[in-house]
């Protein structure tokens, strides 16, 4: 049977499609060397060489979405480390579409600013588990879509001003969802991130946190129909003192804000050591002078309730002393009676040890001398 016309025009057309179609297709970018790729390159990139990998690898290609980088050496993370190297990107973009970023167990000490310039769509960025020396306060500029920060396990060798580079760094991620700080040796949390418009948790686990102030409560809260964030505070030292009582007012007023809170435990003073915060009473959080006894142990001065107890106490002891007075007044004359026989009889018996002592002093009374020894005895007859 003859072909129809339609069917011959179609036919006849099919070679110079194909052609169009190969060339404008693009052959997809091999693996990128010492990495894994699972699915295809633009779905995971895995690449964990060990020492060798020294820097971020040059040859991802453009339209990869997930890199994970673990195990490496990377040490120094310098100014737009993922953008820079290739002739092929523009306006200092080589990766337009990364959304997650993980940089784990990499031996990272030092991150420039501007690091991770050159990644406009990176959602998720984690850089836990590395040894960080030194951060830019513009570390993270130019990721206007950051939702998810873990640094956690990452900050415990920046000394102390670790947490004032941090501050600069997160100021201008007004997007971030999730900020991962655990681990870190925090002695307070980050201004700068109790501030962020838009976070919905942050996790500050594992810490040195003694507690939060009255200023880091009021910066958890949010004006308007913007919830405050979720905080995980378990394994903390908190020390259960009066400063402690702003934290156990708000904990009782928004647990659901702590998931962790029924873990919040005291590891200062002792009396309360190991014991639940959410079991105290605000009542029993004593504050302390800061000094120190002899035995170097800090010495707890009494707060406002423990001062109105003591001075109820001790109007109940006036109170019993006074019943007691006034029982001794009324019995004044049985005691008065009860006196005068007690020294009558103290007089009868003194008098009797007196004259005893005089009887047995009488020298009248004194016993014969007995005969010595060896000397015989002569009777009135004798003669001699």
């Amino acid at each position: 049977m003859a072909p129809r016309a339609g069917q011959r025009g179609l036919w006849s057309q099919m070679p110079g499609l194909l052609l169009v179609a190969a060339a404008l297709s693009r052959p997809a970018a091999p693996c990128p060397f010492q990495c894994y790729c699972f699915g295809s390159p633009r779905l995971l990139l895995r690449c964990a060489s060990g020492a060798e990998l020294r820097q971020p690898p040059r040859d991802v290609p453009p339209d990869a979405r997930n890199l994970t980088i673990v195990g490496a050496n990377l040490t120094v993370l310098r100014s737009a480390a993922f953008a820079g190297g290739d002739e092929e990107a523009t306006d200092g973009v080589r990766l337009p579409l990364l959304t997650a970023l993980r940089l784990t167990h990499n031996n990272i000490e030092v991150v420039e600013d501007g690091a991770f310039d050159g990644l406009p769509s990176l959602a998720a960025l984690d850089l836990s588990h590395n040894p960080l020396r030194a951060l830019g306060g513009r570390a993270f500029r130019g990721l206007p879509a950051l939702r998810s920060l873990q640094l956690n396990q990452a900050l415990v060798r920046g000394g102390p001003g670790m947490l004032d580079a941090l501050d600069a760094a997160l100021s201008p991620l007004v997007e971030l969802r999730l900020l991962g700080l655990a681990g870190n040796a925090l002695s307070r949390l980050p201004s700068a991130a109790l501030r962020l418009p838009r976070l919905e948790q942050l996790d500050a686990r594992v810490n040195a946190l003694a507690g939060l102030g009255p200023d880091e409560l009021r910066a958890l809260e949010r004006d308007g129909d913007l919830p405050g964030p979720r905080l995980l505070l378990a394994d903390n030292p908190l020390s259960c003192g009066c400063t402690s009582r702003p934290l156990l007012a708000w904990l009782h007023n928004a647990t659901e804000r702590v998931p962790d809170a029924r873990r919040l435990r005291c590891a200062s003073p002792r009396a309360l050591l190991d014991r639940p915060l959410l079991d105290l009473d605000e009542a029993r959080l004593g504050c302390t002078d800061g000094d120190a006894n002899e035995h170097g142990e800090e010495v707890d001065v009494a707060g406002p309730e423990l001062e109105a107890s003591y001075v109820f106490f001790g109007l109940v002891l006036a109170l019993i002393g006074l019943i007691f007075l006034m029982v001794l007044y009324l019995n004044r004359r049985g005691i008065q009676r009860w006196m005068r026989n007690l020294r009558e009889a103290c007089r009868d018996q003194m008098e009797g040890y007196h004259y005893r002592y005089e009887q047995d002093a009488d020298p009248r009374r004194d016993p014969a001398p007995a005969a010595p020894a060896g000397s015989r005895a002569t009777s009135p007859g004798s003669g001699l």
